[in-house]
């Protein structure tokens, strides 16, 4: 094999680049893990590994052995509810809504999505106080819906572009040849257009997902209850405390973010292609 010098210049750049990201992105986790396994009050000693580690941690959470943490299971399952169901309902609006502009041409329907996407140059921040005034007005403060509809309408409008940028790139003549079959614009949706669309429809799915999993403003806005909070609203109530327990926060935390970690690595491939679906012209 013939050695290229222009070959291992390039290795050796990604290298140079590759190992300070992944140390930047790898030394915050795992001194989430330390706190997580350290006993009390010496998580903050800054040795590299504790003398004596411990899932004891782990237990009091899983346990709900504090009081902050009495209602850890129900918070954990409201995350998990209002995650999916913002999946769920953000794949069916985005993708009705981009087979209409793309495919059935609905007159509008570019200047509906355009217009949609303007409202991110808002940050979502300084739409909160206006959302929490919508919610109020249709009376579903304090409800877990009133969290739900408002990440959908946050997450729907890139969703749609994206959806819209894949189903560009299908053949026209699979839509012809269906239609002559005699196909509806609903058969044509079902057994052409969604089908073709997999790759896309995860990627929007699982963005949509992770999206509602780690919102916090939201959820401490729209939702007071404690049996109705998510969990990422939950463990800010650990800040309350003048003398707060920091390694059962990061034990919370760390099991709070094993399920986006299972769901993006299990989707990867997915969300790099859906994703960029649409991104270069062929």
């Amino acid at each position: 094999m013939k050695f290229s010098w222009r070959k291992a210049n390039r290795e050796a750049q990604l290298l140079l680049v590759g190992i300070p990201v992944l140390l930047w992105t790898l030394i915050p986790v795992y001194h989430l893990f330390l706190f997580a396994i350290s006993p009390r009050d010496t998580a903050t000693s800054g040795k590299l590994w504790p003398d004596h580690p411990t899932m004891q941690n782990f237990t009091t959470v899983f346990q709900q052995q504090h009081f902050y943490l009495n209602h850890f299971w129900l918070q954990l399952g409201n995350s998990l509810l209002i995650a999916v169901s913002v999946g769920v309902l953000t794949l069916f609006v985005a993708t009705c809504a981009a087979f209409a502009i793309s495919r059935l041409k609905v007159p509008g329907g570019r200047t509906v999505m355009n217009l949609a996407l303007f409202t991110y140059f808002i940050p979502a921040a300084f739409l909160a106080v206006p959302m929490y005034k919508t919610m109020a007005n249709y009376g579903l403060l304090n409800s877990k819906w009133s969290m739900v509809l408002a990440m959908v309408t946050i997450a729907s409008p890139y969703c749609i572009w994206v959806l819209k940028q894949a189903s560009d790139k299908l053949p026209w003549e699979l839509d012809e040849a269906a239609r002559i079959d005699g196909a509806s614009p609903l058969q044509l949706f079902r057994l052409v257009y969604v089908p073709l669309m997999v790759p896309s429809l995860v990627a929007v799915g699982t963005y949509s997902l992770l999206l509602a999993w780690n919102e916090y403003l939201y959820g401490f806005l729209l939702l007071s209850k404690e049996t109705d909070l998510t969990l990422a609203v939950a463990l800010g109530n650990f800040l309350a405390a003048d003398d707060s327990p920091w390694e059962l926060l990061m034990a919370t935390g760390f099991v709070y973010a094993l399920p986006p970690a299972a769901i993006y690595y299990a989707f990867k491939r997915y969300m790099v292609s859906g994703l960029t679906a649409g991104a270069v012209k062929s």
